[in-house]
């Protein structure tokens, strides 16, 4: 069953945030002061409603204080993201996900109560430098400092070859956690499944060892 979740500030970032959440089944309240793209959204969430984000009484009138969950992807001022998910605290939405700018910006959200900050911009420059570092990867997780999770087109040589043969954990410490072939997806894949030309691996292991798939 979905969740009720708040998104405040409808930029790219929280227009997408919102129409996805959504598509997955949450019941989702869209709000912005911009009138237009509030009407723009509309049609794709539960609810969509114009007012000023870091007015708390404003927010207690929408209903906010009944959420759980929240959103704050104000883009257009690090003040307006602060106060908004400090009134959100204060109405007593316990999950609070901010969007920082800067790392400055990131530690004063958190003091001031965000459950969870998070710099899109950042993590989309990890993921465009790891595309760079190996040939073929197709996206990156961060999930701890140089250690990460790549999802990667196997390289000309491993069609063909069974990942036992491969041996990926013996010679570089990867662990091939998934395979993907067209629409399926396989988890834990067995050490006889051959590579095909189209495949995708799911690669867990350390940023070093990851960048020697391109030798």
């Amino acid at each position: 069953m979905g969740e009720q979740v708040i998104v405040l500030g409808l930029g790219r970032f929280g227009s997408a945030v919102a129409r996805e959440l959504e598509a997955l089944g949450h019941e989702v309240l869209a709000i912005d002061q911009n009138e237009q793209v509030v009407n723009d959204i509309a049609p794709d969430v539960t609810h969509a409603v114009q007012l000023d984000a870091t007015d708390e009484a404003a927010l207690r009138a929408a209903g906010a204080g009944d959420f759980n969950a929240a959103i704050v992807s104000i883009s257009s001022s690090a003040q307006a993201s602060i106060f908004a998910t400090m009134a959100l605290k204060d109405l007593g939405v316990s999950n609070v996900i901010a969007k920082a700018s800067s790392s400055l910006h990131g530690r004063i959200l958190a003091r001031v109560g965000a459950d969870r900050v998070v710099f899109p911009e950042s993590e989309m420059g990890q993921r465009v430098a790891h595309s760079f570092n190996v040939p073929n990867v197709i996206d990156y997780l961060d999930i701890a400092p140089n250690f990460g999770i790549e999802t990667v087109r196997p390289p000309a040589h491993f069609v063909g070859r069974t990942l036992r043969e491969i041996d990926l954990v013996a010679r570089l410490q990867l662990t091939p956690i998934a395979l993907r072939r067209g629409d399926s997806v396989t988890v834990n894949p067995h050490l006889e499944e051959r590579i095909r030309e189209g495949d995708e691996l799911v690669l867990i292991g350390r940023d070093d060892q990851l960048g020697q798939l391109r030798d």
